[in-house]
């Protein structure tokens, strides 16, 4: 096999990185938009050892050292909370590996960013749920990350995307798309953009209470979805939360938020079909459920309070943010056909008003575990 990546040498990687042994093989790894990933698996005195190699999207992260240092120190705190319970710690968390430099990146001579860190054995990733007891067990996950790092100082992170969950903010750059129509598409989505307007008080519910204290900033994931889970092959437990690019300071209700929007509509977020569309109450009770038990002591009444809330404010914002770029020419998103971003719109919006609908049922469901 040709042993280059990028035109990069991975026997360079690996002295970087300082592996020792013979590579066995390196292939590509996962699903990702936005970094470039690899699996190398290299054998030294007849043992195997894997390694998950990244290419940084230095686009999208312009300041990888910064994103480096968030996810350094929130893996620390996570081992160092396993260690002291005298918990394994190695497949609870992400190990990077540092390179000669010292450093947990390098920059090679093409521009090209790149990292490693272990990779965990005997574990999977889920794309879709596949049951009530799997989404329980990711809320349950997400939840014990929460729960972790609530005593983390969040003055310390770097924001690798600012105002990434500021619905306020959203909604001023959805006005401007709408005032520019770039795309010349206005006149087709009116209703959509009415929408919009009509919710205008909800996009500053939440930055309006951690303006006035009522809520407490934390270290947020910010891109919940259950493929960032990795769950043991064995008791299917979710042992990992991976993908941490996006961790941040934020509030622990963008998380919550975003897995329900996620993960409990009734179909895939792009079903052009709204028919289909829906909140599935069965899977917010059992994400509820899981999410609360391992995070609920850790967070305030208000929190708790706004847990609902959240799963439609973070839906409203997705699809907004799906109406703007539709509204601007399709220049972020990436889409599969010319109306794609149009049919997401279109999906989100209609499980906004579905929450709306079964917002009374929500909360009760909440309470029951608060």
């Amino acid at each position: 096999m040709e042993n280059k990546i990028l035109d990069m040498d991975i026997d360079i990687i690996a002295l970087k990185f300082g592996i020792s042994g013979e590579l066995i093989s390196f292939n590509k790894y996962g699903n990702g938009n936005i970094n470039g990933t690899y699996i190398l698996e290299f054998s030294k005195d007849g043992d195997t050892s894997k390694y998950i190699l990244q290419r940084i999207n230095t686009e999208v992260f312009k300041n990888p050292f910064g994103l480096m240092k968030n996810i350094l120190g929130v893996t620390g705190h996570i081992k160092k909370y396993y260690n002291d319970k005298g918990i394994d710690s190695s497949r609870r968390t992400l190990e990077f590996l540092p390179c000669d430099s010292g450093d947990y990146c390098f920059i090679d001579e093409n521009g090209n960013c790149w990292r490693l860190y272990k990779f965990i054995d005997k574990a999977y990733t889920c794309e879709t749920i596949d049951s009530a007891e799997k989404f329980c067990e990711a809320g349950r996950a997400f939840g014990e990350f929460q729960q972790i790092l609530s005593s983390y100082d969040v003055s310390t992170l770097f924001d690798t995307i600012p105002d990434f969950h500021n619905t306020a903010k959203r909604f001023e750059v959805f006005k401007k798309a709408v005032e520019e129509n770039s795309a010349g598409r206005l006149s087709e989505v009116k209703n959509e953009v009415d929408f919009v307007l009509s919710r205008e008080n909800d996009t500053h519910v939440l930055t309006d209470l951690i303006s006035d204290g009522k809520l407490p900033l934390r270290v947020t994931h910010n891109d919940t979805k259950i493929n960032n889970i990795l769950f043991d092959e064995k008791t299917n437990e979710g042992i990992c939360v991976i993908d941490l690019d996006t961790v941040m300071t934020g509030l622990s209700l963008y998380d919550f938020g975003d897995c329900i929007r996620s993960g409990a509509n009734k179909t895939a977020e792009d079903d052009p079909n709204t028919d289909n569309v829906g909140i599935d109450l069965d899977l917010y009770e059992a994400f509820v459920s899981g999410f609360l038990s391992s995070a609920g002591k850790a967070l305030t009444d208000t929190e708790k309070e706004y847990l609902p809330f959240s799963a439609k404010l973070l839906t409203f914002e997705c699809g907004m943010r799906f109406l703007t770029d539709y509204l601007n020419g399709d220049t972020y998103f990436r889409i599969k056909y010319p109306k794609h971003n149009l049919d997401r719109c279109r999906n989100q919006f209609k499980l906004v008003e579905d929450i709306e609908n079964n917002m009374d049922k929500m909360k009760a469901i909440t309470n029951k575990y608060c």
